[in-house]
């Protein structure tokens, strides 16, 4: 039952990240949508078993749980995400866990480690602010060089989108890094699976979600937020790449929803206020918001109806 609530955790994320770093490729035709999927999935899979390890220790010492709290935590993060991605919105799933963790914790009047809890939230912060702030520093500082030669170029625009791909790529092993804590985690907390059984069986389940759900929220981070062409579509995924790869090289999981969309922003702000579409972005945050909400009400109501059951 654990590694079933687990599987479907894995496969909510997948279905929700994969647009996080293949939805601008697709959108700029830089690569079809089946042959991204495929490999994002693959690559997820790799980055779940070689880079996840430091990232579930950051869940087994936020607090700790039996068997039945990582199942209910589990579960709750897992039917968040999953309703967030079929209404389209790209949502983080660390928040989802992180909200799930601490609900059933205190349904469950475990401590919970308070400090390290701030530090996961300020990371929440961090996140996409570091990735818009990238974002528009690349696009200042390289646009303006690149327009007066390269920009408009046929052989250029192909070489950005070959370039575009390979960096996206990148993007689907950091997600496979930083998002399989979110999956198992808890689980490797509880004793239940070692950690590296624990990166392939999370692994597996994201790729699967990202092969068989994840076009709604490609459409929405690909075309509703800000319309991006190759260039400004590559500047956005390396600033959501690279602000990924450092928070997974020190172990704290965060998200590539935010990343991405504090990146796709960041690109647009650089062109103009006016290219943004607000009202989609403010649509995002209060999903941002409602995740970790929802997911630690949803966990404290599963301790609370299930616990008998697990003893």
């Amino acid at each position: 039952m654990g590694c079933f609530a687990g599987a479907i955790e894995g496969w909510a994320i997948g279905a929700n990240a994969a647009a996080n770093v293949c939805a601008l490729g697709i959108a700029v035709g830089a690569w079809r949508y089946r042959t991204a999927l495929t490999l994002s999935a693959i690559l997820s899979v790799l980055g779940a078993y070689l880079g996840g390890k430091a990232g579930m220790n950051t869940y087994v010492n936020l607090a700790s749980h039996g068997i039945g709290g990582a199942f209910c935590a589990t579960l709750a993060a897992g039917l968040i995400v999953a309703m967030m991605s079929w209404r389209g919105l790209p949502v983080p799933g660390p928040q989802a866990i992180v909200g799930a963790i601490v609900g059933v914790a205190i349904a469950a009047g475990r401590p919970v480690e308070w400090g390290l809890l701030g530090k996961i939230v300020a990371s929440w912060v961090i996140n996409p602010l570091g990735a818009c702030l990238l974002a528009y520093l690349l696009s200042r500082m390289l646009t303006p060089i690149l327009s007066r030669r390269l920009l408009g170029l046929e052989a250029f625009d192909r070489l950005t989108r070959v370039i575009l791909i390979f960096v996206g790529l990148w993007g689907a092993f950091a997600l496979g890094a930083n998002n399989v804590p979110n999956v198992t985690g808890v689980f490797v907390g509880a004793g239940l699976l070692p950690p590296d059984f624990a990166g392939l069986i999370g692994g597996g389940a994201i790729a699967l979600g990202v092969l068989t759900y994840s076009r709604p929220v490609i459409e929405t981070v690909g075309r509703k937020l800000v319309e991006l062409g190759t260039w400004p579509a590559l500047l956005a995924v390396t600033a959501e790449v690279t602000v990924l790869q450092s928070f997974a090289a020190i172990g704290v999981p965060v998200s590539t929803a935010q990343a991405v969309v504090g990146a796709v922003v960041g690109v647009g702000l650089s062109k103009g206020v006016a290219t943004v579409n607000f009202r989609q972005v403010w649509g995002i945050l209060a999903g941002w918001v409602l995740t970790p909400t929802l997911a630690g009400g949803l966990g404290f109501l599963f301790w609370l109806v299930l616990s008998r059951f697990f003893g």
